[in-house]
């Protein structure tokens, strides 16, 4: 135990120290020094680290350690490369964003404490649901909802700045989705009638649990943030196959997918322009279009092959020349000064953290903990597979950020919890079973045998009084 403990500090020392030189050396080519107020909050933010490893060794002792260390790096990476495109716009976002991530490790040391049994969040399920759905319905309150970029999906915090609610949302429609699909899952399974090889689910089956996210999918469409409907979609269809095992559901969802993202672009304008901004992405007409252009995605593919294979290196590049930079275009940014090796390093980092999420999933043997470790893990793969996929054109934009890395406290926080809650589950499945001692086995095996023979003895008693008894009723 004691070598496992000073290997999983040691991954934890490592990453920090990384992350250091990366600062180090980005401030040392952008301002020729370091700047004492980032010195200060970075020390504050390897003392949490630090104090969160503690608290997970203390309370959470089998849990994994692969996943702190890994989401460590995505942050670092992330906030060098935001406070790197402040230094060129003369912004103090990256700061902001360790304050955002002192918050984060805060909340991730609460869950670790207070948290020593998930499964207590199932007793919880219809709460989560309704606290999910008012978080989705909370840009809406007038006066209170904020509209930027064509979408009403953030919330004005007394002034101080926005926050975006879904981000927070998603994890209690996973709490949701997980229990009531636990709960009924031999009834989804069992299924309807087949149509076309299909087997279709009875209407008396999922009907709860499809108006939830019928209503979830109607406040999204009406808030114009097609990216994160297409993240619960994505995360219903996943923990419904998971809770199953059945195939068609997969082809349901994917048809169903296909029909609504049809619709969606015929319907909203912004999604219809994302999408001729990716089929037409280097027409003059598209990319000098003054709504819904191409400039952006199209600035953010040549800054990632002006990167080349390792980067122009920290502080060397020009990422700001692609708006929103240090945001929705992140993962270009890291491309450009990091090149290809940074990139692969980063998914392999993601790869690393879905892969831990996935191995927990398959070791523990709660079907809820298995349900909601899978439903975490598939939101975490999407928004990775959605905001890389958009930044290399490979797909259209969807509005999602990059987890860890995207400047933004509601996405920093809420993932941060989310890793929490990965680690929580992994405590559980890594927690070796207790052992029975001979005396306990033969106890309990001295109790099954009196057990079947007094059963035995009432059956011979009842098969001597029977004859009695009709005997008696024919006298």
């Amino acid at each position: 135990m004691m070598r496992t403990r000073l290997r999983q500090i040691g991954l934890l020392l490592l990453a920090m120290a990384i992350s250091f030189l990366a600062f180090f050396q980005m401030f040392e080519r952008t301002t020729g020094g370091f700047p004492m107020q980032y010195a200060g909050m970075l020390a504050l933010t390897g003392v949490l680290y630090l104090a969160l490893w503690g608290l997970i060794v203390r309370f959470q002792p089998y849990a994994g350690q692969s996943i702190l260390p890994c989401v460590l790096m995505l942050t670092s990476i992330g906030t060098v490369m935001i406070s790197r495109i402040d230094q060129s716009m003369d912004t103090s976002v990256g700061f902001r964003q360790l304050v955002w991530l002192c918050l984060a490790l805060v909340a991730c040391g609460l869950i670790v404490v207070f948290l020593q049994d998930y499964r207590i969040l199932r007793r919880f399920s219809y709460v989560s649901m309704v606290i999910g759905l008012a978080l989705l319905l909370s840009p809406m309150i007038p006066g209170l909802g904020v509209e930027q970029y064509g979408a009403r999906i953030w919330l004005n915090v007394f002034g101080l700045g926005t926050i975006q609610p879904s981000e927070f949302a998603k994890l209690f429609l996973a709490f949701f989705f997980a229990a009531y699909l636990f709960d009924h899952r031999d009834q989804l399974a069992v299924g309807g009638r087949k149509v076309l090889g299909l087997q279709l689910p009875r209407i008396r089956d999922l009907g709860p649990i499809a108006v939830i996210w019928a209503v979830s999918m109607l406040v999204l469409i009406v808030q114009r943030d097609l990216g994160t409907g297409l993240m619960f979609f994505a995360m219903f269809v996943s923990m419904l196959y998971v809770a199953t095992g059945r195939t068609s559901w997969l082809v349901i969802g994917g048809i169903a997918g296909a029909v609504g993202a049809v619709a969606l672009f015929g319907i909203f304008g912004h999604a219809n322009a994302r999408l001729d901004a990716w089929l037409h992405a280097f027409d003059d007409d598209v990319y000098y279009a003054d709504y819904g252009g191409s400039y952006q995605p199209v600035n953010g593919v040549f800054g990632m092959a002006s990167g080349g294979m390792v980067g122009t290196g920290l502080g060397q590049g020009h990422p700001t020349i692609t708006p929103f930079a240090n945001s929705d275009f992140i993962f270009d940014s890291v491309g450009e000064e990091m090149g290809l090796v940074g990139v692969l390093a980063v998914l392999m980092l993601y790869l690393l953290v879905i892969g831990s999420g996935l191995l927990t999933a398959l070791k523990i043997k709660d079907g809820f903990g298995k349900l909601l470790a899978c439903g975490l893990v598939f939101t975490m793969a999407f928004q990775v597979f959605t905001v890389a996929g958009g930044n290399t054109l490979v797909i259209p934009l969807t509005g999602l950020t990059m987890p860890y890395m995207a400047a933004g406290g509601s996405s920093l926080i809420a993932n941060y919890l989310l890793a929490a809650l990965l680690i929580v589950i992994s405590n559980a499945a890594n927690k070796p079973e207790p052992e029975i001692s001979t005396d306990t086995f033969q106890y309990e095996a001295l109790a099954v045998l009196r057990e079947r023979e007094l059963k035995e003895r009432e059956a011979r008693t009842q098969a001597i009084a029977r004859p009695r008894s009709v005997t008696g009723g024919a006298a």
